[in-house]
């Protein structure tokens, strides 16, 4: 196990991420530090980094480092993005880092940054057809991609910070400043020709702080059931909500709207203004915001190198092996059970009649069916379905997500039907009897490896009359995993109006 840290000095903050990287080439975050250094305020005047913000940035940067030492880190990614990069006292600064604290910053090009953006973005998200914007203090990326390459890509030269101070009017309220941002940043955005000819399949990703803001306060006005960020998607009329919130208020009571960190209410008008002017300007009527961006890229760069070249091609499956390495699962077993549903889930359509979709819902419920063992044996379905739900998963939607942790509790629907319920906003009226069906399927694949051998090979199914008939393909004695498989007879009635023989 290697033990890495990212050093990303922004614009507007300084973050620290700590990850454990495993033999596999799979990572996992152990610990994270953000503070706000807001190293790009004020350079628009004479282009230097202020010592006011330097000696921000050198404390902050002090507490990393002791971070890094008592987390005995192994490899460190210090990066600096645009403020650093058009700085004037530039190496004066870079140097004090570096005699201070012991980082040596590398400062990322333009197209280092951006390229490190898509690769967290590519190798966490099933978005084939993209625009990955990321709005920093000082500079707003445009990165557009298709199957997997970059096609186009802009640096405009500026961000939140900038625009703030740029639109900073004592005189002038909220949505005054915002207006004259959107009016700005359109002006900007409708000189890139290629935004203009955009396919419709193409998809709008956001990218940092601001976009994770955005989704928070959303998912309050919405009542979003479900606690997670990645992957969450805004609609427009939904971004409208937030902006009229937002551009409505006065910067002393803009502090309190829930979801918006106190750190950004400053410029957070300024940072939607910005989005809002992006929107006009293109046809999108809906937001993916990515929780994984220009660290994350950094961290998928260093634990599979391949990516530098192509994306992960199984974005979700590199992310299931994530979670089973972390929760020390059984893999071979939880692999064997997950083949022997999807067996079981082909034999069966002609009966359960499910589209193909679910079966990403099995194959996420089967491979973390044993995920709750983490916590104990005895009710580990429940803390599978706990463990599902907030194992963050990449590549996949939060339906499906909910789905599989519902299909893993192997529960009927009188014992979760609360919980149910609380996840109605995002679930449809089919969803309960394909989870009923599915957890069917889980169970009987469960039972035929309860020795956890991999003993039943193959299955083959044949429904006759009002029995299905399910013959087994087997390396030796097999009586306890088809006994064990045979309690589920009562509940493989209920779902699917047959009786289940087992040979």
């Amino acid at each position: 196990m290697e033990r890495i840290a990212v050093i990303d000095l922004g614009s507007n903050s300084a973050r620290l991420v700590i990850a454990d990287v495993m033999p596999s080439g799979h990572f996992v975050v152990v610990d994270e530090l953000k503070e706000t250094v807001r190293l790009g305020q004020d350079m628009e005047r004479d282009g230097f980094l202020k010592p006011a913000r330097v000696a921000q940035a050198v404390k902050t940067l002090k507490m990393f480092r002791k971070m890094c030492d008592s987390n005995k880190v192994d490899k460190e990614y210090p990066i600096a993005t645009n403020a650093v990069r058009r700085a004037k006292n530039q190496k004066s600064f870079l140097e004090e880092i570096n005699s201070v604290c012991g980082f040596r910053f590398k400062v990322l090009t333009e197209e280092e940054e951006a390229m490190y953006i898509y690769r967290g973005v590519i190798n966490s998200l099933d978005v084939p057809k993209g625009v990955i914007v990321d709005i920093s203090g000082s500079s707003t990326q445009l990165i557009h991609y298709n199957r997997r390459n970059v096609l186009n890509r802009e640096n405009l030269p500026f961000g939140t910070i900038t625009l703030s101070d740029l639109f900073n009017d004592p005189n002038s309220t909220a949505a005054e400043q915002a207006r004259n941002v959107e009016a700005f940043v359109t002006e900007q955005f409708g000189r890139i020709s290629w935004l203009k000819e955009l396919e419709p399949d193409v998809q709008f990703v956001g990218v940092g702080g601001t976009f994770r803001n955005l989704a928070k306060i959303s998912r309050i006005i919405r009542r979003y059931p479900l606690d997670m960020i990645h992957n969450c998607n805004v609609s427009t009329s939904d971004f409208d909500t937030v902006y009229e919130k937002v551009t409505s208020r006065e910067a002393d009571k803009r502090t309190k709207i829930r979801g918006l960190s106190v750190e950004r209410a400053d410029i957070f008008v300024s940072a939607l203004a910005c989005i809002k002017g992006f929107i006009s300007c293109t046809e999108f009527d809906n937001i993916v915001v990515s929780c994984s961006g220009i660290r994350e890229g950094i961290m998928f760069s260093h634990a599979v190198p391949t990516t530098l070249e192509k994306p992960i091609t199984d974005v979700l499956g590199h992310s299931l092996m994530t979670q089973m390495l972390h929760y020390n699962v059984n893999i071979p077993h939880a692999e064997h059970v997950c083949n022997l549903s999807i067996q079981l889930y082909k034999q069966l359509r002609v009966l359960h009649k499910l589209p193909r979709q679910y079966v990403k819902v099995l194959r996420i419920a089967s491979l973390m069916h044993d995920a709750g063992l983490r916590v104990k044996f005895y009710d580990k379905n429940r803390h599978s379905y706990y463990f599902i739900l907030n194992a963050n998963l990449y590549g996949v939607s939060h339906r499906d997500i909910v789905l599989a942790a519902f299909v893993a509790r192997h529960q009927s629907y009188e014992d979760f039907k609360f919980d149910w319920a609380k996840y109605a906003s995002i679930l449809r009226e089919e969803d309960l009897m394909a989870v009923m069906k599915l957890s069917v399927i889980l169970r009987i694949a469960e039972s035929l490896d309860r020795a956890q051998s991999g003993a039943v090979k193959t299955l083959n199914c044949d429904v006759l009359g009002d029995s299905v008939i399910m013959k087994t393909q087997v390396e030796g004695d097999c009586s306890l995993e088809i006994k064990d498989a045979l309690t589920v007879g009562a509940d493989f009635a209920k779902a699917y109006r047959k009786n289940l023989e087992i040979l």
